[in-house]
């Protein structure tokens, strides 16, 4: 049994507002066999659970653990690289970085040490696109199992605009891809994503190809990218003059559906806001990405109104941070250049429920209720003496979170539990 203050929500805050979250000064969450099977008033917990163990965080917030809905591990050891635009910023530093994945001893330092720095950061979930090379998917699988964690990946496919080495085809994109998922789809927390980088990347001939894979496989996610800068959006047109929009490229090709993942999303079109609304699909806001490398401000408030399934990632490396507190605090930033302000009950849903529902694994992960998987952290709401004199004088909880969101770090993880075990702290 945990005690501490709690977080929890009950509903969505972009429907429902700040009411949708259940804030406790002093509750308990109550973990058996990796799980959470209770959640309550301290009192109450300890009352009806007397024998149970306890561990008292004070005044420590225990939350969901984070889910990161869209990122690259390979791209660890090349975060906050310079300057560049997209496309010369995958020719300088990623496509290279990413030769790399061809030793699999290499994999399996980088995969992990991005996972050891989520943790570190409060991070338990991560959704990872991979490299061309299988073992660069096993290495990733292999370390979210050492580690208990739920994992979402898959090899990276690419058959043109990339460098010797780095492409494969559409019969070996799909093959691969197929002998992945019958070795890791659903094999204790992990799910396979099946993963076109982007249309530039895949020639028509790969895009049906992954297609047929999911469509023979419906209960895996996809996930892609799309629109995230607008030079990149008039080569897309270049390279695909039939299609009707950036969008159409994967939906010709049958990358379009309600499991499928679209990082980024900023420049679109109506009618692919209509699909991808009509659809169910998913919508990933890498806000601290899309300012790191300048592709544009995600129109949230838009994209709510609209009633687009959203959730929000760190994408390093692009992104330029590791902890998903700054993800919330760039998110917030871009709101704000928009005229919406996005509130902190929102800022947290989105970087735990609303990425646990884009990865329709809500109800598994990014909340603390019973049934759910006990992957929690414990925020210290005063971390640092900045922090600390500002949420000494708080009104109210999220008066003294949003400091933390703002300004905080990995410094601000107490501690970090992954399906009940103690990771950090």
């Amino acid at each position: 049994m945990h005690l501490g203050q709690t977080l929890s929500f009950t509903g969505d805050p972009f429907v429902e507002g700040p009411a949708a979250a259940t804030h406790s000064s002093r509750g308990g969450v109550l973990i058996e066999g990796g799980r959470v099977i209770a959640t309550g008033e301290a009192d109450a917990l300890r009352a009806n659970h007397p024998g149970a163990e306890m561990t008292d965080h004070g005044d420590g917030l225990i939350l969901p653990g984070f889910v990161d809905a869209h990122m690259h591990y390979p791209q660890t050891a090349m975060i906050a690289s310079w300057g560049k635009r997209l496309i010369d910023w995958l020719n300088s530093y990623t496509f290279p970085e990413e030769m790399k994945f061809a030793d699999r001893a290499y994999a399996d330092e980088i995969a992990g040490r991005t996972l050891d720095l989520a943790i570190a950061h409060g991070t338990t979930t991560l959704t990872s696109f991979c490299t061309i090379h299988p073992g660069s998917v096993d290495a990733f699988f292999e370390a979210t199992q050492a580690r208990g964690m739920a994992g979402f990946a898959g090899k990276t496919c690419m058959d043109r605009n990339a460098p010797d080495g780095l492409r494969d085809d559409a019969r070996s994109a799909h093959d691969d891809s197929e002998a992945l998922i019958e070795r890791w789809h659903k094999k204790g927390r992990a799910t396979y994503v099946i993963t076109p980088r982007f249309s530039p990347t895949s020639s028509p001939e790969q895009l049906s190809a992954l297609g047929a894979l999911w469509a023979a496989h419906p209960d895996c996610l996809m996930q892609t990218h799309l629109s995230e800068q607008v030079d990149e959006i008039e080569w897309v047109k270049g390279l695909y003059p039939q299609a009707r929009d950036y969008l159409d490229t994967y939906e010709q090709h049958g990358l379009l559906g309600a499991r499928g993942l679209y990082g980024h999303a900023i420049h679109l079109e109506p009618r692919e806001t209509d699909r991808l609304r009509e659809t169910g699909a998913g919508l990933v806001h890498c806000p601290t990405s899309n300012t790191f490398i300048g592709s544009g401000l995600f129109d949230m408030a838009t994209r709510v109104a609209e009633g687009q399934r959203i959730g929000l990632a760190s994408d390093t490396g692009g992104g330029s941070s590791f902890s998903m507190l700054r993800v919330m605090g760039a998110a917030y930033e871009i709101g704000q250049l928009k005229r919406n302000p996005i509130h902190p009950a929102q800022l947290l849903w989105l970087a735990t429920e609303g990425s646990a529902t884009v990865l329709h694994s809500e109800g598994e992960i990014g909340r603390l209720a019973p049934g759910a998987m006990a992957d929690m952290i414990v925020l210290d709401l005063a971390s640092t003496p900045g922090i600390a004199q500002r949420s000494a004088v708080a009104s109210d909880i999220w008066e003294a979170l949003f400091p933390t969101i703002m300004m905080g770090d990995d410094r601000a993880i107490a501690k970090t539990y992954v399906a009940g075990r103690q990771m950090k702290g």
